[in-house]
Order: C-alpha cells, then structure tokens, then sequence
C-alpha cells in the first residue's frame, strides 16, 4: 500500500475527525511536509479536505470512483462482467477492447475508463468524456451469429441500456433509432458497436456504451447544451455509477440469452415500445441521400421502415435520423 493509499485508508477509519499533520506523519513514519505533499496530490484528485489550524485535517468528500468489487457484489450475470478491467484514462475503450480480444479476452470481459480522451461515436464522431462524471465503456461478445445480424445487437443493447436507466433514475428515456437514448429530446447515451468476422460469421463483438451519468450543465461544451443531457441533470440526483453498470449488464445478459434462444422478434417488440422515433415526423441522412416522412416500423433485420412524405416505403439499414 503506498503512502497516498495509506493516508486515505487512515481517514476513512477516523470519519469525521480531523486528524493533525504531526498525527498522521507519526502514524505513517513520514515528514510533515511529506504528509502536506500527499494531501495536496488527493485534493488534485478529487478529494476534499477541510483543515483547521491546530486540529488538522478532516476529510469531508471523495471522488467518486469505481470499484470492481462493488459492481460484481450487483451482478447477477453468469459471464457478463465477470472480468472487469478498469482504467485511470485511455484514448477510447473500443481501442483498449480490441486489445485485450487480441490477448485472448473471454466473451463478458468489460473495460472502463474514468476519462476518454479520444472517444468516438458513430461515424467517427468525437464522444465527450470527462473524468469520473460518466460511464464510459466497451463489453465484448462472441456471438455465433452472421455478420449482417450485427444491427439487431446494437438495438439489443439499446433495449438494456433503456430498462436499466429507467429502472435505476426512473426517469422517462427512449430510444431513437438505431443507437442514441434521449429524455425530453436530448442525449444522455449513445451505443457503438465494432466487430470482427470471417466467412460471413462473427469472430467477436466490441459493445460501446457511453452515458452521461453526473455531469452537470458547466461539464459541456457549448455546442453540446442545446442537445444533451445527464441523469443526474432529468433525475436531481447523482447516478451511483456502480449500481447503473451492474443494472445494465443485468439487463443485457437476459435478453442476449432471450435473443440467441427465439431470434430478433422480441426484442424489436420491446424496442419498439420504447421507441422515441416511431409514428413521428423524421429526416433520414443516408449515404444516398436525405430521406423525410414517417417512421413506421422496423423489420426483422432491424432496419428502420420509413413512409416517405410521397408515399414510398424506404428501408433505412444506416444513417442519421433527426426528428422533426
């Protein structure tokens, strides 16, 4: 256990009291300046201190983060999640997953960071993801299922996502076709899925999955406060991270077993339900155009049925849908 490690395990055994510097230095066989050194280097890290001369200090707040025992103490899964990796900071999480499948990672292995610095979503685009405010995450699976049966995962995995969330903030979330959550029309979490196969089957899946848990209206960009949200911002209260995580692969792991034993059909009923996108007015950016009318329905391959404002019936397998 290092000195830091030391010093916050002494303060957790003395809640609520304060405890000098010539105290702690004592205890820990280190100078004063050493123990003022460490405490400087928490404070930077998300732990707050109140001191107060001639008695000490008191730590009064932690940073929230995550712990692997806490999540595995939630799950209720055979295999999902069963191997957790978690990181202080990486570039992306599908990165880091492509990685640990190249080293011979299980099928349920999950990696999480507390900051992404190059996040990405779909297309490419940049994903926002500040230090120890959201879940920023990849899961793999192994499916034996064919290549093109890739989309129908992406809707599974918005399903789960959609009942965990509500379960957990029981806030009123949707899902708008095919991979982004909102509530009152904003964004609070977006799916992305990379995979590998060969011969028309799938070698292995990466599911990512990024929510913004406990950022408040200061934590994002200017361009992005028109069009997103948090949980913690819909529910008025801090989403306990842990708890949302276990509840999603929960979730997950029960309908991923519903879809390998009885196919597509359920889940599109269950998506559809939870649908923000269907019967509404919406506008379609695909690779051959801009498609405007109606969305009406998904088919079993879990593209996206649209009544095109002239009457024609077009089937969107990718792109971009705003609702008008």
């Amino acid at each position: 256990m290092t000195v830091r490690e030391r010093i916050v395990d002494l303060f957790r055994s003395n809640p609520g009291v304060y405890l000098s510097g010539e105290q702690i230095s004592r205890e820990l066989g280190c100078s004063r300046t050493a123990v003022w050194k460490h405490i400087e280097s928490l404070r930077q890290d998300g732990f707050q201190f109140e001191a107060v001369t001639r008695k000490g200090y008191r730590l009064t707040e932690e940073p929230d983060k995550l712990r692997k025992a806490h999540i595995e103490e939630a799950l209720q899964t055979r295999f999902m999640g069963r191997h957790i990796e978690i990181r202080e900071a990486v570039e992306s999480t599908m990165n880091e997953a492509h990685k640990l499948v190249a080293e011979g990672a299980e099928e349920g292995t999950l990696i999480f960071a507390e900051e992404q610095t190059s996040g990405r979503g779909r297309m490419g685009r940049h994903w926002h993801s500040p230090k120890g405010k959201g879940i920023w995450m990849s899961l793999i699976l192994k499916p034996r299922v064919p290549v093109y049966f890739v989309p129908q995962l992406t809707l599974l995995t918005a399903v789960a996502l959609c009942r965990a969330i509500r379960k957990e903030c029981g806030i009123d979330i949707g899902i708008k076709w095919p991979n982004d959550l909102l509530v009152k029309g904003r964004k609070v979490s977006g799916i992305l899925l990379e995979m590998s196969g060969e011969d028309e089957r799938l070698k292995y899946v990466i599911i990512g999955v990024g929510i913004t848990a406990n950022l408040t209206e200061a934590d994002f960009p200017e361009d992005l406060k028109p069009v997103a949200t948090s949980l913690a911002l819909e529910s008025g209260a801090p989403v306990r991270r842990e708890a949302m995580i276990a509840a999603f692969l929960n979730e997950l792991e029960q309908l991923y077993d519903l879809y390998l034993e009885n196919g597509f059909a359920p889940i599109r009923i269950m998506w559809e339900a939870m649908s923000v996108s269907l019967n509404c007015p919406i506008r379609v950016k695909t690779s051959q155009g801009t498609v405007e009318g109606r969305a009406d329905s998904l088919d079993d391959s879990g593209a996206l049925t649209v009544i095109a404002d002239d009457g024609r019936k077009v089937k969107i397998y990718s792109g971009d849908v705003e609702l008008r």
